[in-house]
Formats: structure tokens, sequence, C-alpha cells
């Protein structure tokens, strides 16, 4: 199974909050890097693979498209959420890996090329629609995403632990590459995670804590 580090951008630096409250995220100036500069963190942490929420353009407050290019050249893959209302709002880069989220998309995800799709929960229902994340991801077999991403946007940062017997149901709805991020606590998670089936696991919080090992996210992999 594949680790992924994640990292909320916001007013140009790393930024660490907890259950989605967005507004109140600080800098992350505690854990395994001395900085949170992005470029400056990621050399510090060293992942192989990073997930970037730009929260700025999420929220329709700025934009850290610098900071996340920077990154992409720090790393092998970068997944990228900025927030797209549609198709054009994807950054088209060689480099980094666009993300539809349920929580900002506008339009239609069939219209979308490719990239992949974030089915974000809260409480078990997707973020803004209420609508039951396994019919969404039953629905996504016939979009054009490579894969899809499972965020529990109100676990984040919080270290409660997944929802284990909904990520199961998940799992079985959909075919295509899986990940999931949000509350992951540490290396027993991780195994249940792999257990299912997942293909990746986002995580930040744990890693800064001592809960995961800095080399598994600097090797990629959790296993």
């Amino acid at each position: 199974m594949d680790l992924i580090l994640a990292m909320d951008l916001k007013g140009g630096f790393v930024v660490h909050g907890s259950s989605g409250n967005r507004r109140t995220y600080m800098p992350l100036t505690w854990g395994l890097s001395p900085t949170a500069e992005p470029a400056g963190y990621v050399r510090a942490v060293s992942p192989r693979a990073i997930y970037v929420a730009d929260l700025d353009r999420i929220m329709r407050t700025g934009d850290n498209t610098a900071e996340v290019l920077s990154c992409s050249r720090e790393v092998s893959r970068c997944l990228l959420d900025r927030g797209a209302a549609g198709p054009s709002d994807f950054l088209h880069h060689p480099r980094i890996t666009d993300i539809a989220s349920t929580e900002s998309s506008e339009v239609d995800f069939a219209l979308y090329p490719g990239g992949l799709l974030s089915v974000d929960i809260r409480d078990g229902k997707v973020i803004s629609s209420g609508q039951d994340p396994l019919d969404v991801l039953s629905r996504a077999e016939s979009w054009n995403f490579s894969g899809a991403i499972v965020l529990d946007v109100g676990a984040v940062g919080t270290g409660k632990g997944p929802d284990l017997p909904l990520l199961e149901r998940l799992r079985g709805a959909y075919g295509r590459e899986l990940l999931c991020g949000g509350g992951i606590s540490g290396e027993e998670d991780l195994d249940a995670l792999a257990a299912l089936g997942y293909d990746g696991a986002i995580v930040s919080t744990a890693l800064h804590r001592g809960r995961i090992p800095p080399d598994a996210v600097r090797r990629g992999t959790w296993s």
C-alpha cells in the first residue's frame, strides 16, 4: 500500500489543523520539519509522494500554485486538490495529478477528463450533498477518473482512527485505485487499511507525532 504525506497550504505555508475548521489552521511549526515553508518542508520530511490541499483556493481566498509547483519538483508523485469547480480549474501540469472533489465541484463529474475523484465526507455523509458515499463511488465507475480518494474531512488532524466498517463497504463498491485519508492514528490503522485492500493512505498528524515511522513515508509504501 502506498503511503502519501498530506500537506495543507494556506497563506504560503504548510498548516496544521483539526476537524476541517480551516480558518483556524496555523503554520505547522512542530514535527519533522524545522520550517513551514512548503518546499523546505518537503525537503526536510523527504516523502516519496504528497497530497496537497490548496486551502486558499478551496476557500476562494487566495492561491498557492507557485508553492505547489515547487513542492512537486521534490517528489515522485504529487496529488493536488485546488478546489476545482470544473475541469478548467485543473492545473494540467505533467508532474501533478489533479483532483476533483465532491466538496468543490460545481459540474457533473462525467465532464472531467481524468485525474482523481475525492469523496469528501463528514459523519459518514458526503459534504455539501449529504449523499451516501457508497452511492457516489458506485457511480464513479462510469466516470473518467483513474482512481478515487475517501477523505474524512471531519477526522483530519484528530487521530481518532478511520471508520473501518464504512471503509470496507466503500472498498467493495469501487474497483479502481482507492486511497484513504483523515484521522489515521498510526501503524494499526495502516495495517487495517492494507488488509481491506486500499491502494494508499494519506497521513500527516500521526507521522509528526511519531506514530508512523518517517522511513515509511520516505519509502512511500506500507506493508
